[in-house]
C-alpha cells in the first residue's frame, strides 16, 4: 500500500514484515503543459527535467552525485537509468535505483532533486510526480505530488535518511532555481 504523502511527512522504510528494504527506486515522471498553436490548436512542447541523488556525510558534505552526467555513484550502490528529455511517455520518465545495503557508511543522506534543464518553470508541468518503489516486489511505498505550479524551476523532493538500522524518507518539496543539482546546493543546508 503506497503513502500519498504532504509536504514535510516522514514514512519509515521498514517493510510491513519487520525487515527493511534493501533495494529501492526513485521515480520521475511529468507532462509539459499543452500550449496553444498558431491556429488556435493545442502543440505539444518539450520540458528536460532531470533527477538527481545527492550524497551527504553526516555532517552535510556533499561526497558524491548521481545525474545525467554521471549515472553512476562512486560506490556503485546508486544507479541513475538515463535522461529523458522530453517527459513523453507513460509511468516514471526517470529513475534512480539505490541498493541500500551498499550505500557507503559515511553517507548519511540521500537527497533527491529534481531541475528543469532547458529552464521552464514548473508553471509549464503537469502530472509531475516522485515516487519511492521496493525494487524486490515492485510496490510503490510512497507517492508525492510535485505539480503545485509555480514560477520555480527547481525543487529538492524528497529524501532518504539512516534511521538507526534502517532508512526512512522524507517529503521536502522545496521550490528553487537552477537547471542542474549544483545550483540547488545552497538551498540545500536547510533540509539537512
Amino acid at each position: 500500500m503506497s503513502v500519498s504523502l504532504s509536504k514535510g511527512q516522514k514514512v519509515s522504510l521498514t517493510k510491513r514484515d519487520g525487515g527493511s528494504l534493501t533495494r529501492v527506486r526513485m521515480g520521475l515522471g511529468w507532462d509539459a503543459v499543452k500550449k496553444k498553436g498558431l491556429f488556435g490548436g493545442m502543440r505539444n512542447q518539450s520540458i528536460d527535467l532531470d533527477a538527481s541523488a545527492l550524497l551527504f556525510d553526516t555532517q552535510g558534505n556533499l561526497v558524491d552525485q548521481v545525474w545525467f552526467q554521471q549515472l553512476r555513484s562512486k560506490d556503485g550502490s546508486v544507479q541513475h537509468t538515463g535522461d529523458n528529455l522530453t517527459g513523453a511517455g507513460e509511468g516514471d520518465d526517470e529513475s534512480i535505483r539505490v541498493d541500500l545495503t551498499a550505500v557507503s557508511p559515511g553517507v548519511a543522506t540521500l537527497v533527491f532533486t529534481v531541475n528543469s534543464f532547458t529552464g521552464q518553470d514548473f508553471s509549464q508541468i503537469e502530472n509531475a510526480f516522485c515516487r519511492l518503489i521496493d525494487e524486490t516486489n515492485e510496490a510503490e511505498i510512497a507517492r508525492f505530488d510535485l505539480s503545485g505550479s509555480g514560477r520555480h524551476n527547481a525543487q529538492i523532493m524528497a529524501k532518504v535518511t539512516r534511521d538507526g538500522a534502517g532508512w526512512s524518507m522524507t517529503a521536502l518539496g522545496v521550490p528553487a532555481t537552477g537547471r542542474t543539482f549544483r545550483d540547488l546546493l545552497p538551498a540545500m543546508a536547510g533540509v539537512l
